[in-house]
């Protein structure tokens, strides 16, 4: 059967990796997590010492780029995880002080330009989904299947609040909101590929729908694709 790329883009904690992840699973696709790559790269730059306060230690950062190596394993569920020059730090990446930092790293040109290069090499082969925030403007400007994944603020905060709160993190509400704007208004201004709809995406805004009702979705706009 043809195999194609789909590109997810769209908001933080709009739910675009459950998303990404089932649908990988449900047509026997790779799954390439690009936020994670970038959360990947900010952990180190913390875990370096590149951050004053809010302000990038950017020379440094970049003389460390290349000793920066991002793959993907899977567990023993099937599911991608994300390990920095062989550590498994799936679970460090997702932390709020990640989240609260990962926007000004990905503005970087210079880092974006490294790991654009790494994912265009994990699409050679096609049959793969990946979703971030310019996977189908600049990633796969030419992917056959490009959706882009909207939520309200206030949703995407709580689902984010859930899901830390299962991790055993206490944050508060209104934090996790202002991290959500904040994230958002960074990413569709920054000067190097910001975050926009191309003009060929279809929009989902999954404000109101499950996961199983996203997933049957998409199923059905791959088929027509493929047909």
């Amino acid at each position: 059967m043809k195999k194609i790329v789909i590109a997810i883009d769209g908001f933080s904690s709009c739910g675009k990796s459950t998303m990404a992840k089932g649908l990988a699973k449900k047509l026997g696709y790779i799954y390439i997590d690009s936020g994670a790559m970038y959360r990947a790269v900010t952990l180190f730059a913390l875990q370096n010492g590149f951050f004053d306060g809010d302000k990038i230690k950017t020379d440094e950062l970049k003389s460390k780029i290349n000793d920066i190596n991002i793959s993907f394993k899977l567990n023993e569920n099937g599911q991608p995880e994300t390990f920095l020059n062989c550590e498994n730090v799936e679970k460090k990446i997702r932390t709020m002080e990640v989240s609260s930092h990962v926007s000004p790293i990905a503005a970087l040109p210079f880092v974006r330009e490294i790991l654009v290069i790494q994912q265009r090499k994990m699409g050679d082969k096609k049959g793969i989904v990946m979703d971030g925030r310019d996977i189908g403007t600049t990633v796969f400007p030419n992917a056959e299947l490009k959706i882009y994944v909207t939520a309200s603020a206030e949703i995407r905060a709580q689902r984010r609040y859930d899901e830390l709160k299962v991790k055993g993190e206490n944050n508060s509400f209104d934090e996790i909101l202002k991290n959500v704007v904040e994230r958002d208004h960074i990413d569709m201004t920054r000067e190097v590929s910001p975050l926009r709809k191309a003009d060929d995406a279809i929009e989902l805004d999954n404000s109101n729908l499950t996961i199983d009702e996203q997933l049957e979705y998409l199923v059905k706009l791959v088929e027509s694709k493929i047909a």
